[in-house]
């Protein structure tokens, strides 16, 4: 997978150790996401690949719903910059 997990935990990280907060999460999720798009355009007919897609994007959803509800500014700065349209 050409996902660099490593740089988007330290781009999204509050302080040093922190990999499971939601920024962090969503940040990882969205970058699977764009992985799987790129992927699906070559290979139109990968259902299997094409499920996993869908329950990745639903996480997504799940804990950006839950980050709006908790901290909106967070929310507000983190959906600016992974440029997801809400």
């Amino acid at each position: 997978m050409s996902v660099d997990t490593q740089a988007i935990i330290k781009k999204y990280q509050s302080k040093t150790g922190d990999t499971g907060s939601t920024n962090v999460q969503v940040a990882l999720l969205t970058a699977r996401i764009k992985h799987l798009t790129k992927h699906f355009k070559a290979h139109k007919k990968d259902h299997h690949s094409r499920r996993g897609l869908l329950h990745l994007v639903s996480q997504r959803k799940k804990l950006l719903t839950y980050l709006k509800g908790t901290n909106t500014t967070a929310y507000s700065n983190l959906i600016t910059h992974l440029g997801l349209r809400k």
